[in-house]
Formats: C-alpha cells, sequence, structure tokens
C-alpha cells in the first residue's frame, strides 16, 4: 500500500481553512472545549514568558548566589535573549514542513527537559549554557499559546483571541516579583527552577491532552536558509551581548565590546546580502526595506524603548532606595492590574480600520506616566508609583496587538513573509527591550555624574548648611564613635552618601523625562503620518468623483437623446 503524501493539501471547509501557512484549522468547537483552549493558552503563553521574567527580577539574589560580579550575571537574561531571538528564523519553517503536533510536543517536552536540567546547575558557566537552551525553547511557546487562544474563540471574534495571546506575555514580570521571593526561600535558586519545570509539567500534560487540530504542511526548508542562520544567529547573538554589557562593562572603555559589534554587523550585513540575492529568501528583504514595514518598525522598537521605564527606570530606581522585590508587591499588583485592563480594552476595541489609534492612545498614556514618575525624591516609594505605573501596564498590552496585526495583513495576502514579519517583531520586542535598558541605564549613569558634580562643588565648609549637616550626623554617631578625627570622617562619609543619592534620583528624574520625550516624538511622528495619509486619501477620492463627474454628464445626455 503506498504511503500517503504528508504534502498534499487537505480539504478544508470554508470555516475551518488555517489563516495562514503552519498555523491550525479552525473548525468548531463545543464551549466547554473552547474554555479549555483558553485557558491552555493562557498557561503556556505564561510559561515560556515566566522562564526569564523569574530570573530578570531575581539577578540580585542569583548573583550572591552564585558569587558572581553584576557583570557577569548579566550574562544569563542575555543568554536568553540571543538564544531566543535567533531560533526565531527557522521556528515558522519548522511548523510548515513538520506539522503542528510535533512542532507543539517536541518542543515542550525540550522545555520541561532543559528546566529539569536547571536543577543540576552548579556554576554560572552552565547556567549560561543552560539559559541559552531555555531561550531557544521558550521562543516556540509564544505562538503556541496564541494558536491555543484561536481555538477558543468563534471567527467573528478571532481578533480578541489574538489580542489575548499577543500581550498576555506582559503580565511575566509583575506576576514574577509577587511571588518569587518565597520560591528563592525554598532552596535558593532551585525554588525559582522547581517552581518552572512544575509549570511546564502541566504545560505539557495540558497539551497532551487537548490538541491543536491539523494544519497543512508543505516542504519549505531550502539549504540556503540554514546559512542564513549560521550567519544571523551568531550575528544577533553577538549584538544581544553589546546592548546587554555595554552599560555595565562601559562603552568605550572594554575593547571586545567593540570587537563583538563589528562581527555583529558583518555577521548581519552578509546574511542580509545573501538574502537579498535568493528566488526564495527565508527573509524578504525587500519587503522589510519597503517605507511601511520600515516605519512600523521604528514605532514597535520606540514604544518598547519608553516602556523600559518600568522595568529599567522604576524599578531600578526602587532598588536604588534599597528596596526589594517583597516590598515591591504593590507595586507589581498595580502593574497586573493595568496590564489585564489593557488585555480587555485591547480585544473589546479592536477593529481592522483602526489599528493606529490604540498606538497613538498608548504613546500618549505612556508620555503621561514617566512625565509623573520624573517628580521623584529620595522619599518615593512603590504607593507613590501604583497610577503611574498602572498606567504604563495598561499600554503595555493595549499597544501590542495593534501593532502587530498593522503587519500581518500583508502577510496574509502573501504567506512568504511569514518569517520576515515573525523576524521583525521578535527583534522589535527583543532588541527593543535591550536597547531601551541599555539606552536608559546609560543615560541615568551620566546624568548621575553631572549631578554628583554639581552637588559635590557646592558641599563646602564655608557653607553654614552644610557645617549644620556635618554636626547632626557627628551627634548621631556621637555614642558609637569616641575619636573625633574618626567622627569627623565619618559624618563626611554620610553627607557624601547622602548626596550620591540624591545626584542618583535627580538622574532617574532625568530618564524618565527622556522617555516622555521620547514617547512625545513618536506620538507627533505617528499623528503626522496618520494625517498625511488621511489627506492622501481625502484627495484620491476627491480625483476619482471628478474623474466620474464627465462621464456621469456624458450618460445622462445619452439618455436624454
Amino acid at each position: 500500500m503506498a504511503k500517503s503524501n504528508p504534502y498534499a493539501p487537505r480539504q478544508w471547509q470554508p470555516h475551518e481553512k488555517p489563516m495562514l501557512p503552519g498555523s491550525p484549522s479552525t473548525p468548531i468547537h463545543p464551549t466547554k472545549k473552547r474554555i479549555a483552549f483558553g485557558l491552555v493558552g493562557l498557561l503556556i503563553t505564561l510559561t515560556g514568558a515566566l522562564s526569564n521574567a523569574l530570573v530578570t527580577a531575581n539577578l540580585t539574589n542569583l548573583q550572591g548566589t552564585f558569587g558572581a560580579y553584576s557583570n557577569e550575571i548579566a550574562w544569563l537574561p542575555a543568554v536568553y535573549v540571543m538564544g531566543n531571538i535567533s531560533i526565531n528564523l527557522l521556528l515558522v519553517k519548522f511548523r510548515q514542513q513538520f506539522g503542528l503536533r510535533i512542532f507543539t510536543e517536541a518542543f515542550l517536552l525540550l522545555y520541561v527537559l532543559v528546566a529539569f536540567f536547571h536543577l543540576f546547575v552548579n556554576d554560572l558557566s552552565s547556567a549560561i549554557i543552560v539559559r541559552t537552551a531555555h531561550g531557544m525553547v521558550a521562543a516556540a511557546l509564544s505562538s503556541l499559546g496564541i494558536y491555543y487562544q484561536i481555538q477558543a474563540w468563534p471567527a467573528k471574534h478571532r481578533l480578541k483571541a489574538l489580542a489575548i495571546g499577543i500581550s498576555a506575555s506582559q503580565l511575566a514580570i509583575p506576576l514574577a516579583r509577587l511571588f518569587s521571593s518565597e520560591l528563592l526561600q525554598l532552596e535558593e535558586w532551585r525554588g525559582l527552577y522547581l517552581f518552572e519545570l512544575g509549570l511546564a509539567m502541566v504545560a505539557l500534560g495540558c497539551v497532551l491532552m487537548l490538541k491543536l487540530p491539523p494544519s497543512d504542511r508543505s516542504k519549505v526548508f531550502e539549504k540556503m536558509d540554514f546559512v542564513t542562520f549560521i550567519l544571523m544567529a551568531p550575528g544577533m547573538a553577538l549584538l544581544c551581548g553589546v546592548l546587554s554589557l555595554g552599560r555595565i562593562e562601559w562603552w568605550f572603555s572594554t575593547p571586545w565590546l567593540g570587537i563583538c559589534l563589528a562581527l555583529a554587523v558583518v555577521l548581519i550585513i552578509s546574511a542580509v546580502v545573501v538574502e537579498h540575492n535568493r528566488k526564495n529568501p527565508l527573509i524578504n528583504t525587500r519587503w522589510l526595506g519597503s517605507g511601511a514595514i520600515i516605519r512600523l518598525g521604528i514605532v514597535m522598537i520606540m514604544m518598547r524603548v519608553v516602556l523600559a521605564e518600568q522595568n529599567s527606570g522604576a524599578i531600578g530606581f526602587l532598588q536604588q532606595v534599597g528596596l526589594q522585590n517583597d516590598q515591591l508587591r504593590g507595586l507589581a499588583l498595580a502593574i497586573i492590574t493595568g496590564v489585564v485592563l489593557g488585555i480587555t480594552a485591547s480585544a473589546l476595541t479592536l477593529k481592522p480600520a483602526h489599528f493606529s489609534w490604540p498606538i497613538v492612545t498608548s504613546l500618549l498614556i505612556m508620555m503621561i506616566a514617566s512625565f509623573m514618575d520624573s517628580h521623584s525624591n529620595p522619599l518615593t516609594r512603590p504607593h507613590n508609583m501604583y497610577f503611574s505605573q498602572f498606567l504604563l501596564g495598561f499600554s503595555s498590552a493595549f499597544f501590542m496587538a495593534p501593532a502587530m496585526l498593522l503587519g500581518i495583513g500583508s502577510v496574509v495576502t502573501q504567506p512568504k513573509n511569514l518569517v520576515s514579519f515573525v523576524v521583525l517583531f521578535g527583534m522589535s520586542q527583543n532588541l527593543g527591550g535591550l536597547i531601551g535598558a541599555a539606552m536608559l541605564g546609560t543615560f541615568q549613569v551620566w546624568r548621575e555624574k553631572y549631578h554628583s558634580s554639581l552637588l559635590g562643588d557646592q558641599l563646602s565648609l564655608l557653607d553654614p548648611n552644610v557645617t549644620e549637616r556635618l554636626s547632626q550626623y557627628s551627634a548621631l554617631f556621637n555614642s558609637q564613635l569616641g575619636d573625633s578625627a574618626l567622627l569627623s570622617a565619618q559624618a563626611v562619609a554620610q553627607l557624601q552618601s547622602v548626596s550620591t543619592l540624591q545626584a542618583n534620583v535627580l538622574a532617574w528624574n532625568d530618564t524618565y523625562l527622556l522617555t516622555a520625550g521620547m514617547a512625545f516624538c513618536t506620538l507627533v511622528w505617528v499623528l503626522y503620518r496618520l494625517t498625511r495619509q488621511r489627506i492622501i486619501t481625502r484627495r484620491q477620492q476627491q480625483r476619482e468623483a471628478a474623474a466620474a463627474q464627465p462621464i456621469s454628464a456624458t450618460s445622462a445626455s445619452m439618455e436624454k437623446q
């Protein structure tokens, strides 16, 4: 008996046909099964997103556990993004050629195995290797969560499914800050990985019990795809390493950063040249180089840079004044509330004709929230930032689905651009986050040095306010130190410490103003583009109406004759 061709196209009912190659078909499910698909989709999305969030939210604790310096522990989130952004080049074609079942079960099983091997990591080097593998495997879970959400909603509400599936990952970092302190008390860092392993095993069990409907398969891999991957993947990895470590090692004083950046540029340009001259490219450089796609990519990167104010800005500021995760739970709850409301609002308001306006609204909210945070002082605590961080949480979820759907329309009409769009969206989110953290962190350090120099110039013993403050500090330590010289030195050290803290607070305020300014500039540019597009459309309609008038007049005269 002849073996059936796995790549033969299936006969689909009109409502079952997959939206894109490699995506599942959409049969009609009973209500209970739809609810199950929705819950499993949320579980899978959070499982993939929490793997990096748990590490990012606890870098300080992990640094102590591994006995590492700050520049060494920073490699953990960096290599995760390296693996995640690189493997996206091949995942779409893997689904298309090998089918959803192998994709779903194989990657979740690999995820469980990687989480299991985390438990046997005993030093930083092995942890870095395992985190790289984890980033590669976790990249598959984001799209898998979206596919499960699509099954949970009928065709007329499918945009709601996309809004939930795309935006739910924004819950990961505030959730990690909410409960990770208790996990660390179990077996230090192994408590985090035990939780991650348990979550992955539950997700695997759910996927094995509730399988996605089948999809069409096609033989899409070409040998040159792997040449592009071999060039692009290490290039992007090196770029991620430079962005992650640049502000810690410092950009202009560490030779290896320049070497890595030069290699990254050479490798990425080589990959682009290879793809530009291919008949069937893995990455469609001509499509990515079109004006509309470039503008979309810039807007998405700028929004991700501005949103870095939440994790690199507000959280960094509060950690600067000495707060830990267990003291930031109220702030995490405020962010979670904002994200949930943002997802809800996005799902309820998504309309194909108005995808740009949620982006405009999000930029306006980001600008207001950043401006509110720019009035911080050394006594600012989490409760003072609840509303501003709630607004940032809301905007982070509200813009994601419209931003992705703005570009996916041309992908539906040209499925060959699917890999290119996935690469664009993944790069805008991953690289945008790294660029945002690097830019804001560098700017904060620069402004701190500036404010420290200004404050230092004003700390003169000729100033009665300075001498009064030194006297207060001397009185504070008088009962502990009997030596007058030591007492004076301690008072000076205390004053310098307070001055440094004040300089850092001023620098963070400048950073918040920077993000507000960036949001404002992006907002003005988006509004300009929308206004220009509306004017062009209106002029075209007027020309068409004017051209139609002579024809209608001629027809009327002929009818009279």
